[in-house]
């Protein structure tokens, strides 16, 4: 064999070679650790116990942050206008993987790399918002897990209507600037036109906006449905105490908004979301491309009623019902 040949060929095979290691083994062979981008949707101090179940399940399946993997974190605070410069920080830094939540930061880190893999913790829509190609096989970079949102919120419904039999009149709240919304709105108003209520819609862009809703509808309707995204998130204490000023039981997605005051939610543990992400990261690390990962559902719907609300607005709620709950916060 010519020894140009030879030189070409073992060149093609080192490429090959290359290309199969884990991302955790080329970047420690280049001598820094494997780095994640984590852009989170809200503050760092709001999400923080989403971010430690996350870390953790990490460090119990071998990457140890500052030992044995590096962490890049930043925080788009719901000023998702921000989140493509995040992104591109990302890109310049050469992370190996991104993870991040809400469809607004997913949308972002689409656009802003094809190359860098991208797990999304907790997104409503994921194959509505056009983020995979399918839910068995993703496509493309990005995969993780969807929090089903749409779904079930017939369900949602369902469940206030039975702690508040009288209900006839029902409010929704929904940040209109979100991408993640839409579906989930849909969805309610048609489960709210099924079970015979009358609904409306009230949009807000900014957290400003909150106090105008409630003086505008507060008087006019039997409760209120959240459409959870990060700004609600953000403003949930405000959005309960005015709903507790006004009687008015709440429901929504997640348990966040049940600790700061809400009625009840139906919905996943965003906790366990973050810890389950940790684990796309790890076989990402280890070499296996988000293409080839299925997005997963939600195998479990958490019941969480809060009692000390309930007694606030002189709601009864049968033992019945309470037995059926996963959490009762009294």
């Amino acid at each position: 064999m010519k020894r140009r040949e030879f030189i070409a060929l073992a060149g093609g095979a080192a490429a090959t070679s290359l290309s199969a290691w884990p991302l955790a083994a080329r970047a420690q062979q280049a001598g820094k650790l494997p780095t994640i981008g984590f852009l989170g949707a809200n503050s760092q101090s709001l999400q923080r116990e989403w971010t430690a179940a996350f870390v953790q399940r990490l460090r119990e399946l071998g990457w140890i942050e500052g030992r044995s993997v590096a962490i890049e974190y930043r925080w788009a605070e719901t000023r998702f206008e921000r989140s493509p410069e995040f992104i591109a920080e990302f890109v310049r830094l050469k992370v190996d993987v991104i993870v991040t939540h809400g469809t607004a930061n997913v949308i972002a880190a689409k656009q802003g790399t094809s190359v860098i893999p991208i797990v999304f913790a907790a997104v409503p829509d994921p194959l509505g918002n056009n983020l995979v190609a399918s839910l068995a096989r993703p496509g493309g970079n990005a995969t993780g897990l969807s929090n089903q949102a749409p779904d079930v919120a017939g369900k949602r419904l369902e469940l206030l209507r039975e702690v508040v039999p009288a209900l006839s009149r029902l409010v929704i709240l929904v940040n209109s600037d979100s991408a993640l919304t839409a579906a989930e709105t849909q969805e309610t108003q048609a489960a709210a036109r099924t079970l015979g209520l009358e609904v409306a819609t009230f949009e807000i862009r900014r957290a400003e906006d909150i106090a105008g809703a409630f003086e505008a509808f507060k008087e006019r309707v039997d409760a209120l449905y959240v459409v959870a995204d990060p700004l609600m998130t953000t403003n949930r204490v405000r959005i309960n105490t005015l709903a507790l000023a006004a009687r008015l039981p709440t429901v929504s997605l997640i348990k966040e908004y049940v600790d700061a005051g809400a009625l009840m939610s139906y919905g996943p543990s965003l906790t366990d979301q973050f810890r389950r992400a940790a684990a796309f990261v790890d076989k990402i690390l280890r070499g296996a491309k988000p293409a080839d990962i299925p997005v997963e559902q939600p195998t479990k719907f958490d019941l969480v009623v809060n009692m000390t609300t309930a007694k606030a607005i002189g709601l009864k709620i049968s033992e019945t019902f309470l037995v059926r709950a996963d959490e009762v916060i009294e």
